[in-house]
């Protein structure tokens, strides 16, 4: 516990550092310095409100455990009763203490392109892909993101063949960039007439959006080429040739869209992906450079084989990084990551912290 009040001290101590900054009238004439320093403020000052929280309720914890010794019985049991909820209120807000004192990736303010891929496991792979697709959906409505489909291929069955969406909203980035990986499922497909369980998988891989100041795209390296548009099956769903394929000569990435009837916004959003993608390429490369066994966006424990289980018979969900696991599958599935994204966030800033150190 004192480590972590030990920690609170440090952040208490440049919340007041900023705020003298910033009622500093020569940095009050600085826009730059005082926009910087504003965001600085704005950033850590949840930690030391939720600090000042955690004293209260420590302070609070240790009044009604000297109450359990009070002569009056009746007193003793409201002590008791008391003591349980703040315990519970101390644990809560320490959770919260622990993801908020999470050091900030520089993309965290980002939106994201969001893009999920059946595996194994054929339709019910895409039917599990549609169901990660409606869980993430869900989760930004609660946060009050907007998602937009970009590229969608549609099986017959309703499953995601490939399903590719933008996230907009605050700081999306800082909340999903730790779903990417394989995700795994076990469940028995409405198909399967003996009640057998089936094992699938999907990808998942979280971009963040690139913006023209992140990265430059010489436009001789892009080739483009127009086809006509087909929806599931085949069939032909336009007349013209609006869908786009844009390659990326020097590196081979190849990205296509055809949801948007106009060529031009096909062309719009497969340049997004398309640096979404090389601005992620770039960031691995650097991080590579500084160790190569450090845990990277891709090769890394982030994107290893299954990094999460959901077994809908037992309705589990594991998460096998974090080691933890819950057993309210169909909350999860409906929306409510909030949980289980905090502890694999916890979980990956402690090992990031353990390479530096290594470093």
């Amino acid at each position: 516990m004192s480590d972590l009040l030990d920690k609170i001290a440090v952040f208490e101590a440049r919340v007041a550092q900023l705020e003298q900054k910033l009622a500093d009238p020569a940095v009050a004439q600085d826009r730059k310095k005082f926009t910087d320093f504003a965001r600085d403020l704005a950033a850590i000052r949840p930690v030391a409100e939720a600090g000042e929280r955690f004293r209260a309720t420590l302070t609070g914890i240790a009044d009604a455990e000297a109450m359990l010794g009070d002569s009056d019985a009746e007193l003793a049991e409201l002590a008791r009763a008391e003591l349980d909820e703040l315990v519970e209120a101390r644990d809560e807000i320490d959770r919260q203490l622990r993801v908020l004192m999470v050091p900030r990736d520089p993309n965290d303010d980002k939106n994201v392109i969001l893009e999920i891929r059946a595996g194994t496991g054929g339709d019910e792979a895409a039917l599990f892909g549609a169901d990660l697709f409606r869980m993430y959906s869900r989760y930004a409505e609660k946060q009050g993101w907007k998602v937009e489909p970009i590229s969608v291929n549609e099986t017959d069955a309703g499953g995601f063949k490939e399903m590719i969406a933008t996230v907009s909203g605050d700081r999306v980035f800082s909340r999903l960039k730790h779903e990417r990986g394989v995700h795994r499922v076990q469940r028995v497909p409405a198909t399967e007439s003996q009640g057998r369980i089936h094992t699938s998988t999907a990808t998942v891989a979280v971009l963040p959006e690139a913006e023209e100041v992140d990265l430059q795209i010489e436009a001789k390296d892009l080739r483009f080429d127009v086809y006509r548009s087909s929806g599931p099956g085949g069939q032909s769903v336009n007349t013209t040739d609006s869908a786009v394929r844009v390659t990326h000569i020097p590196t081979g990435v190849v990205v296509q869209c055809q949801d948007e009837k106009s060529q031009h916004k096909n062309k719009a959003q497969a340049l997004k992906i398309l640096r979404a993608r090389l601005y992620e390429h770039e960031q691995q490369r650097l991080a590579d450079e500084r160790a190569d066994e450090r845990r990277g966006q891709v090769g890394s424990a982030e994107r290893s084989e299954k990094i999460r289980t959901y077994n809908f018979p037992q309705s589990r969900i594991t998460d096998h990084r974090a080691s933890v696991t819950l057993h309210r599958l169909e909350a999860v599935i409906e929306g409510e990551l909030d949980e289980l994204l905090d502890a694999v966030h916890v979980y990956m800033a402690a090992e990031a912290e353990k390479a530096a150190v290594a470093e």
